[in-house]
């Protein structure tokens, strides 16, 4: 797949290294593979969630969320956001808020 913003998963990296080593190791297995759906993500990648639109990636044991979009047909991930989990269960929650209105 293609992974679509690169350099913001990189400063993601950057501003939370203890997180470095494990989006490099998402990174690669991204980079690797040609996921069709995400049933074949989950069986590289348990932990991974789908929550219309995203699909949600524990990083570093749970304790950080990354948030894409993916386009199995193009094969591109796209980079959405990156958070702690604190931050992710906040966002999540005024994602479903917004929804509801």
């Amino acid at each position: 797949m293609n992974v679509i913003k690169k350099k913001t998963l990189d400063g993601h990296a950057a501003r939370h290294a203890d997180a470095a080593d494990a989006l490099a190791s998402w990174r690669k297995i991204f980079e690797k593979t040609d996921f069709s759906d995400i049933h074949a993500i989950r069986a590289a990648l348990p932990s991974a969630d789908f929550a219309d639109p995203y699909t949600v990636f524990n990083i570093k044991g749970n304790n950080y969320r990354l948030i894409t979009i993916i386009h199995y047909r193009y094969q591109r991930v796209y980079i959405k956001e990156f958070f702690t989990h604190a931050e992710y269960d906040q966002w999540n929650k005024d994602r479903k808020r917004s929804k509801r209105k």
